[in-house]
């Protein structure tokens, strides 16, 4: 029998990797020595548009569609109800088309009846498909996913993106939860960030490069690759200050390669409110296994506690009164951009 395409994703992550080209070695975070705070004070609740979560840490949208994918995204329930991280399935659509595959979403809010969870679906869905969706796992909010380049290059993808800005406007005037736009991996640069704020948006999840590649993955797929298209997008770093020159704190999602706590760190530290992680958490599940997965979240959020007390910042959103310098690859688009970075290294730590 053949392999379904949501598995061939999963095979294809694992075997390909992320490509670890994020950016975020150009970000460097100002030693504080005297942070006067201690790891006791410190707190991870963070917001996101209207919702409050526990945690930065999310664990975005992977999976689901398909009965052998319904185990992961059970295991990763689990994870988000355990450690208190918010989660968001992957593209529903296949579940809208095809009832069977309904269980392999609905898993996740079984083993997390309270927990904080994202509905998801492609640009082309209708605001019915979308409240559809919306009440399938009760969620708490709709990711809204953007896959342009993904799409080309997959064989059966689409070839037309006319209207998109008009569905996902409807989508926001109709959903009664908070709209997430979210790029899978190319990408949002500012001009796309205007363009969204002004229909609505009021939450955007980057995006980035440097994680996995669905350009790659894609192209793994194809009877003849278009290899060149590899390297398409822009990576996190980037597309990370791209948007923050347009949605203030507490309206950004940084993803794209993320894969530790440092790395995390910088970016909340640029101004994101929430990061982003997907194909780091489903290798451990896969290749260490089910209780590797819990250290790895735990290691995460003790990670950025030990970082925040350094920098002397007791909250996420104190993460972005510190100061940073960006240099490098990042430093030389931003100037192209024409985005302002003295802002970023003039920043004078509060602690007393």
């Amino acid at each position: 029998m053949r392999i379904s395409r949501k598995m061939e994703h999963v095979h294809y992550a694992l075997e390909l990797g992320q490509t670890r080209q994020q950016g975020l070695a150009d970000i460097k975070l100002v030693h504080n020595c005297l942070p006067e705070t201690s790891t006791d004070h410190i707190a991870l609740t963070t917001t996101i548009g209207d919702l409050i979560m526990s945690s930065p840490i999310l664990i975005n949208a992977m999976t689901g569609g398909a009965h052998e994918t319904e185990s992961i995204n059970r295991e990763l329930a689990i994870l988000a109800r355990e450690k208190g991280l918010p989660m968001a399935v992957g593209s529903q659509m296949s579940a809208i088309k095809n009832s069977e595959v309904v269980s392999s979403y609905q898993v996740v809010r079984r083993e997390n009846p309270n927990g904080m969870i994202f509905a998801n679906l492609g640009s082309e869905a209708t605001t019915e498909q979308a409240l559809r969706a919306i009440d399938m796992i009760e969620a708490n909010a709709l990711q809204i996913h953007l896959n342009v380049m993904q799409e080309l290059i997959m064989p059966e993808g689409d070839r037309s993106f006319v209207g998109m800005l008009d569905r996902i406007e409807n989508i926001v005037r109709h959903a009664p939860v908070p709209v997430i736009l979210k790029e899978v991996g190319f990408g949002i640069s500012s001009d796309n960030a205007k363009q969204l704020r002004n229909i609505g948006v009021q939450v955007i999840d980057v995006g980035g490069s440097g994680g996995t590649n669905f350009a790659a993955i894609e192209n793994a797929r194809r009877p003849s690759e278009l290899a060149w298209l590899n390297d398409w997008g822009t990576p996190t770093s980037m597309t990370l200050l791209e948007v923050l020159s347009v949605y203030p704190w507490g309206s950004v999602i940084a993803s794209g390669g993320i894969t530790n706590a440092l790395e995390a760190a910088k970016a909340l530290t640029l101004g994101a409110s929430a990061v982003g992680m997907a194909g780091a958490f489903l290798k451990v599940l896969r290749e260490d296994g089910v209780d590797a997965l819990h250290a790895y979240a735990e290691e995460l959020h003790q990670g950025l506690i030990l970082i925040m007390t350094a920098l002397g910042a007791n909250s996420i959103q104190d993460l972005t009164q510190c100061p940073v310098v960006i240099v490098g690859d990042t430093a030389e688009w931003c100037r192209a951009r024409g985005i302002d970075l003295t802002s970023y290294a003039e920043r004078r730590n509060q602690s007393k």
